[in-house]
């Protein structure tokens, strides 16, 4: 027993740690020659801009002026479950969702095209190998919610 609560001592340390170290947000985010940066060697994170197919989910749909456009985004990430907008600058929007137990901060990237009527679109964990799917989920949450359903 004594081991038992040595080992799930260490376990809640590790993951107090993650969690802390989550809190730092990444040296790079944003667009570079309008391109959103591509995702890590690493299984928490997705991306419309993917070179890697396991990691590529579908852009989102947007229309209109981008003022408008990215205000109805910022709507509707910032009513997302642990959602917060940290920016938008122009065609671009940066949001951290923070999740709700253990506190880890993932980082959502949105770059509005109106040209294409495309939103290319990146999620992604700071800390960890694996986000179990976590990620993809919340991008097609968020299409979900864009569409109206």
């Amino acid at each position: 027993m004594k081991y038992l609560l040595i080992l799930a001592a260490a376990l809640l340390a590790a993951l107090f740690g993650l969690s802390r170290l989550s809190a730092r947000p990444p040296d790079r985010l944003g667009p570079v020659d309008g391109r959103l940066m591509d995702c890590p060697d690493a299984d928490n994170c997705v991306s419309s801009e993917a070179g890697n197919p396991d990691r590529r989910v579908a852009p989102l749909a947007a229309s209109g002026p981008v003022d408008e456009a990215m205000a109805r985004l910022a709507e509707v990430v910032g009513s997302m479950e642990g959602g917060k907008v940290a920016e938008v600058r122009g065609n671009y929007l940066h949001a951290v969702f923070t999740s709700r137990l253990w506190r880890f901060r993932d980082d959502l990237e949105c770059l509005y095209d109106r040209g294409t009527g495309r939103v290319e679109v990146r999620s992604a964990s700071r800390v960890g190998y694996s986000d179990f799917g976590v990620n993809r989920k919340r991008v097609e949450r968020l299409r979900e919610m864009l569409n109206g359903r």
